[in-house]
């Protein structure tokens, strides 16, 4: 008789932490959360849930995980999601992102789970022209997004070859609570919010004009944890998200309203080289899932504000292992800084 546990990686993350719990309610059987804690924080994950500390890039650990508990379905969401560093770790990007996701497909294969759920990204289609939609042709810019295409076709391939079930997501520009308010290179709501919160600048790279269309958790969770119930979404791939794209400058707008600091500052740097607009169209998620009415901008940024008033701040630290320093934001390099004299202490 299958075991009807699922594994959720990632779990003690901001995406991870909102799918551990549209599971509970949906009533799978036993979840296990797996995370190493290096982005995450296990006091995200609720109670109930069991935790096991450990590295998707660890196979060993891995195999044995899947020997011993014998997933009926995997949420895979565990990654370093940071598009525009990935050009700098390189090495670090394709073993995480990469390599580390063939080792839990790997074990999905050999210990027969049904379904295997994947958190690709849009990042996967470059700079077409917007809106991306999931016939078009990906061409990624960055190693973030050449890693995600790369797993996304190794499904398929296991798929053909061993009957293993798939549903892939491709979300952008996720934001609501739970998120790592201090990271310094991913989750722009978030930096926003840090810094309005400890009276500094909102920092825009470039004239604030790129566009890209800002998604509220609570709309995306729930369809990702209902998937491998969904037969229409077997072996499919589906952009989830908001359908309103704004502008950096727009948005920074609404974060300041959302905190109650309508004009706060803002410091414009060096434009970084990345897609100017990226937004999704999500006809083909709509037709293959039950998808509520979408939160809009300002009623996610309000939910998120309230949270984050709420929580400890963490001092925003750099990457430890850069790997390339070529053309690297000057402004990242003050985090580089203040990593290595916080680790030689």
């Amino acid at each position: 008789m299958k075991n009807d546990s699922v594994l959720v990686t990632g779990a003690a993350g901001f995406l991870g932490a909102h799918v551990v719990r549209e599971l509970q309610k949906l009533d799978l059987g036993k979840i296990l959360a797996l995370d190493d804690l290096s982005g995450g924080f296990e006091e995200n994950i609720p109670v109930g849930v069991e935790f096991v500390r450990g590295s998707v890039t660890d196979s060993q650990f891995v195999a044995r995980l899947f020997e011993e508990r014998r997933f009926r379905h995997v949420y895979h969401l565990a990654a370093y999601a940071a598009e525009g560093l990935s050009h700098f770790i390189r090495r670090f990007n394709y073993s995480n992102n990469l390599i580390g996701s063939v080792n839990l497909i790997n074990a999905a294969v050999n210990c027969g789970t049904e379904c295997f759920v994947f958190t690709s990204s849009i990042a996967v289609y470059g700079a077409i022209d917007p809106p991306m939609i999931e016939s078009k042709m990906p061409v990624p810019e960055d190693p973030y997004g050449i890693a995600k295409l790369a797993v996304e076709m190794d499904l398929r391939a296991a798929h053909e070859m061993f009957g293993l079930d798939y549903v892939i997501f491709r979300p952008h520009n996720v934001y609501g609570e739970f998120q790592n308010l201090s990271d310094p290179y991913r989750n722009v709501i978030g930096i926003f919010m840090k810094q309005i919160r400890e009276g500094e600048p909102m920092t825009i790279f470039g004239d604030g004009t790129q566009r890209r269309a800002f998604s509220y958790v609570g709309d995306i969770a729930p369809a990702i944890a209902r998937a491998p119930m969904v037969s229409a979404a077997r072996n499919e791939v589906f952009n989830i998200g908001a359908d309103t794209p704004y502008s950096v400058n727009e948005l920074a707008d609404a974060v300041a309203r959302a905190m109650g600091a309508p004009t706060h500052p803002r410091n414009y740097l060096a434009a970084r080289n990345e897609v100017m607009h990226a937004f999704a169209d999500h006809s083909k998620a709509r037709s293959a899932f039950e998808l509520a009415r979408p939160v809009s901008l300002d009623e996610g940024l309000a939910k998120m504000a309230a949270w984050s008033k709420s929580v400890r701040l963490n001092p925003m630290r750099g990457f430890a292992d850069i790997e390339v320093e070529k053309n690297m934001p000057p402004s990242w390099r003050k985090y580089q800084r203040d990593q290595a004299e916080a680790t030689s202490v």
